[in-house]
């Protein structure tokens, strides 16, 4: 890595994004390196006993996280913990007021968003865009909270007259995405990119030539493998809350962007369709 290449921002994510695919002896090297409160000075020797583990091992994971070595990794880690978004993440405790439980919880939203900018591919984005507004069929996969985030893009899109259709059932899934063809789009959203029936509905969809896009937070897992396209939001978890709460806000936004730039493909389609889906409900409003 260099400081020419690398978005500081997206350090903790990238690192976050790499976690399912270590070891357990990995991941304590990680965990060690990534402590805020790690010296700056520690040498390699002293982290590696500290750790229990071997000065090769300890070099081999900062690699396997993309960086040239050790002292190129504690570099990009001590200029990513002095960013003043690294420092709004904090557990919430059991003695935390109201007024902290409001202000973590959304310091963590705003981590999340900034870091997920951060790592956003943008030429897979304008791609995914390229591919929604020229599809034939629009199909979104997801079970749970991801089935939500599928139902609020739905929604978005109808309200501009672009249609799509949400499937939380795994046969659904089986059964629209057998039946999804080229010039059509499958959108998989979940949030560990490991949802069985996601990812099996998202192959089918591959498999008959329609276009595949995850929406995860995690880039190399199984249903980033079975798409073409791959969304990476990112978030970091507390025992409380977990990742999906905070991610779920950057996936969001993922998908609001995706919705303002299909609408600027065709603006003018996009504000008649607005008015008309508008004007359609404005009779349910109570005056």
């Amino acid at each position: 890595m260099s400081g020419e290449t690398v978005d500081i921002y997206a350090i903790g994510a990238r690192i976050r994004m790499l976690r399912p695919g270590l070891s357990p002896s990995e991941l304590k090297v990680v965990d060690m390196l990534t402590r805020p409160d790690m010296p700056d000075s520690i040498k390699l020797k002293d982290l590696a006993e500290t750790i229990g583990v071997s000065e090769p091992l300890v070099v081999k994971t900062t690699q396997k996280l993309g960086f040239s070595g050790y002292r190129d990794c504690r570099r990009f880690l001590q200029a990513y913990n002095a960013l003043p978004s690294t420092a709004l993440f904090q557990e919430i405790k059991p003695e935390d007021s109201t007024a902290e439980i409001l202000s973590k919880v959304f310091n963590t939203s705003i981590q999340a968003l900034q870091e997920t900018l951060a790592i956003l591919d943008v030429t897979s984005f304008e791609k995914a865009v390229t591919a929604l507004h020229r599809a034939r069929n629009r199909d979104l996969y997801g079970v749970g909270g991801s089935a939500q985030i599928a139902r609020d893009v739905a929604h978005k899109l109808l309200r501009i007259g672009v249609r799509a259709s949400v499937y939380d059932d795994a046969h659904m899934m089986l059964m629209s995405s057998s039946l999804l063809g080229k010039g059509d789009v499958a959108i998989g959203f979940s949030h560990s990119g490991r949802t069985g029936v996601v990812i099996d509905a998202m192959l089918r969809a591959r498999q008959v030539g329609a276009t595949t896009i995850a929406v995860t937070n995690y880039a190399e897992s199984p249903l980033s493998e079975v798409a073409d396209l791959v969304l990476c939001s990112t978030a970091r978890g507390s025992p409380l809350l977990g990742e999906n709460a905070a991610a779920r806000v950057a996936q969001l936004n993922i998908m609001d962007a995706m919705f303002a730039a299909l609408a600027q493909r065709d603006l003018d389609f996009a504000e008649r369709n607005l008015q008309k889906t508008s004007e359609a409900v404005s009779e349910k409003r109570r005056k």
